[in-house]
């Protein structure tokens, strides 16, 4: 009997870590099966035969993706080889819908069922866009409003429940200070300019200068940076540069300065109050300002359906408004800092119960022949 062989495709870090533990659900699910990928170090360590090297592919933004829509075609030509020749019995794509949209194509032109992984976020870029999606066989939404936004146009969606719900509970506050060698007494501000080094080159010099005009006006503040080995911070003074897992700054922190996106969704699982910002070249802001269709860029916003934390974007995103911004949220008796744990509270009870892969890898299942 020949074995059961799936194609998995995470194009940058974050997918790279919900495939992995997608992969370790199916083996538990489907044993025997054969996986292979393209992907990073997190599915290789799951026990996947990487064929394609994620690094080569991941980047952020319009005007930056350009420089690498070559490579993306090459890949595409060799991974439409391999679906011709019905190599796998099913595909399973995880976020990065630039070019997943495309391999979604190629592997249903091949009569290979096809699942996705982690919505394309056409509810924010337009739904006519929804139709890209006709390839798909069965989609699995991690945020609560997607499953109605996309059954209502026509696309098979389950919700599966957010995987940062999966996540080791944060250890105490005190001592995630101490493993991070800060003084666990003392109020804490974390910054998150990203895991990217685009974005980090973007967003350290802003937040870097706003944690010194709170440190300024609060001498008592520490300052700790979610960082990665992959990105540059110069001129850190006495800020604690922190380059393993992100959830101790989390859970040490007792407000923080967050890019928008999925680390917004990690601050309210922390229940870590928090400002948003984020900035893009100039050109892929134009752009998404005539394409973008909602009314927040933060995750945690969109989930809870109105502002829990204020976000500053862009032009706006300065280090005087940042810093202005976050300073109340330092105390946690401050209204706004209770208000905005409120708000954490509700996006922590949509984002549904644990077991997001498992349920993935049960939707696979049903799909294989």
């Amino acid at each position: 009997m020949t074995a059961t062989r799936i194609y998995i495709s995470a194009g940058e870090p974050s997918a790279d870590a919900h495939a992995a533990a997608v992969a370790t659900a199916l083996r538990q699910r489907l044993p025997g099966v054969e996986l292979e990928a393209l992907g990073g170090p997190l599915l290789e360590r799951a026990g996947v035969r990487v064929l394609d090297r994620m690094e080569s592919y991941s980047v952020v933004g319009f005007v930056e993706a350009l420089e690498k829509i070559p490579a993306h075609f090459r890949l595409l030509n060799r991974i439409k080889k391999s679906f011709a020749d019905k190599r796998y019995d099913l595909v399973i794509l995880v976020d990065y819908p630039g070019y997943h949209l495309r391999a979604a194509a190629a592997a249903a032109a091949a009569g290979i069922p096809v699942l996705y992984y982690i919505a394309p976020q056409m509810w924010a870029w337009g739904p006519k866009r929804v139709k890209k999606l006709a390839p798909v066989q069965q989609l699995a939404v991690i945020l609560p409003f997607e499953e109605q936004f996309f059954r209502e146009r026509g696309v098979p969606a389950t919700f599966v429940g957010h995987p940062l719900k999966d996540r080791p509970p944060p250890p105490a506050r005190a001592d995630a200070r101490r493993a991070l060698g800060l003084d666990p007494e003392r109020p804490t501000l974390g910054l998150f300019p990203g895991s990217r080094r685009q974005e980090v080159k973007r967003h350290w010099r802003i937040v870097r200068e706003a944690a010194a005009l709170v440190t300024a006006q609060r001498p008592d503040v520490q300052i700790v940076v979610a960082g990665t080995a992959h990105a540059d911070y110069p001129d850190p003074g006495g800020i604690t540069v922190h380059l393993g897992d992100p959830l101790l700054v989390f859970a040490a922190a007792d407000a923080g300065i967050c890019k928008s996106g999925t680390t917004t969704l990690e601050a309210a699982v922390a229940d870590m109050p928090m400002v948003i910002t984020y900035r893009v070249h100039p050109i892929s802001w134009f752009i998404a300002g005539r394409v973008v269709r909602v009314q927040w860029a933060g995750l945690v916003n969109l989930v809870a359906g109105y502002e829990v934390a204020p976000e500053f974007l862009q032009a706006r995103a300065r280090p005087d408004v940042l810093a202005a911004g976050v300073l109340p949220l330092l105390d946690a008796r401050n209204p706004a800092t209770r208000r905005q744990r409120e708000g954490l509270q509700i996006v922590r009870d949509r984002l549904g119960a644990p077991g997001a892969a498992q349920r993935v890898a049960e939707l696979a299942a049903g799909l294989i022949r």
